[in-house]
């Protein structure tokens, strides 16, 4: 028997909820995604969280295979508390669940593609929303074709080093540097209203894609950054993807291909968060979290962060 109410609190276990906060130890407990219950069921649910633990694409260093296990456990450092620097509260007002891992035969790496994108049909098709962890990044193709098949030609706003645009005469090439390419080719992304920021790797075949290069973005306010965002997007259906390397490998080394001279996680925030309400946002993902190559979770840590500030955005672009 507890003695008190108030002890009772601080050492009875808590069940999660799709709404509110959960009031559990840290270091203890299941690690779903910012504590919210694992389940299938989507009746009446706003938002799913779904890992997408594939790697069979990099072209460099593997392990981001594990990062959905990594976001999530570095998440329940978030989830006692409003997010910080928003107006809004999703993990208050929505119901947010964890709907587990995309499953797939990871021996018949062919059949993967179309077993995410119909992964990822299951869950927007009624009207839930959806956030991927991933995995590499190959991992948005499929899910941008399950959004594109709801939607139409999708804007893409892609948070990279790396453009992702390489040219690749084969279209059934499983590769994490030239998907974006086959996306804008097959009509699934609309270049010209799609914008990639913080691009520091050469690619003179820019597929007609706006970017704005790590450089301007270190130059320029993110409120301005944002503003160019919004004014080249519009009001089109937008797919946000967020490349941990994006971040300088200051702020996020575990990943595949590290680039320096990336932005601060200060940065992408701030420019998430001035994009508030000004974006008709489908659809979003955080890739490229390699926990092999991590030093104390700080990418892992990155990577919850920018979750939740997509989920914010998200919401500030619903009302």
């Amino acid at each position: 028997m507890y003695k008190d109410k108030t002890a009772a609190q601080h050492t009875a276990p808590m069940l999660t909820t799709e709404k509110g906060y959960v009031q559990q130890l840290t270091y203890a407990g299941c690690t779903s995604f910012m504590r919210r219950p694992f389940s299938r069921n989507l009746d009446g649910i706003d938002l799913a969280i779904t890992g997408i633990p594939f790697d069979c694409a990099t072209t460099n260093r593997p392990g981001t295979r594990l990062g959905p296990r990594a976001v999530r456990e570095q998440s329940t450092l978030q989830a006692h508390d409003a997010p910080y620097g928003w107006a809004i509260d999703p993990f208050d007002e929505l119901r947010i669940v964890d709907y587990g891992d995309c499953q797939f035969d990871h021996a018949r790496v062919n059949d993967v593609p179309k077993t995410i994108q119909d992964h990822i049909s299951g869950i927007i098709q009624n009207g839930t929303a959806a956030l991927s962890i991933g995995g590499d990044h190959y991992v948005t193709y499929p899910i941008l074709k399950a959004h594109a098949e709801k939607y139409g030609p999708l804007s893409l706003l892609q948070f990279d080093a790396h453009s992702d645009t390489w040219e690749d005469t084969s279209p059934d090439r499983i590769d994490h540097g030239t998907m974006f390419r086959h996306a804008i080719n097959d009509g699934v992304v609309i270049a010209e209203q799609s914008v990639q920021v913080g691009i520091r790797t050469v690619n003179d075949d820019t597929m007609g894609v706006n970017i704005i290069d790590a450089p301007m973005v270190h130059r320029s306010t993110p409120q301005q950054t944002a503003s160019q965002i919004a004014d080249i997007i519009g009001n089109n259906a937008c797919y946000l993807t967020f490349d941990i390397d994006c971040l300088d490998p200051a702020f996020a080394p575990g990943t595949g291909t590290p680039v320096s001279g990336g932005l601060s996680s200060a940065q992408a925030m701030d420019i998430l968060r001035a994009l508030s309400g000004k974006l008709n946002m489908v659809g979003m993902d955080v890739v490229e979290v390699a926990p092999p190559y991590d030093h104390a979770a700080i990418t892992a840590i990155a990577g919850a962060h920018m979750a939740v500030e997509l989920i914010c955005l998200w919401t500030s672009c619903r009302a």
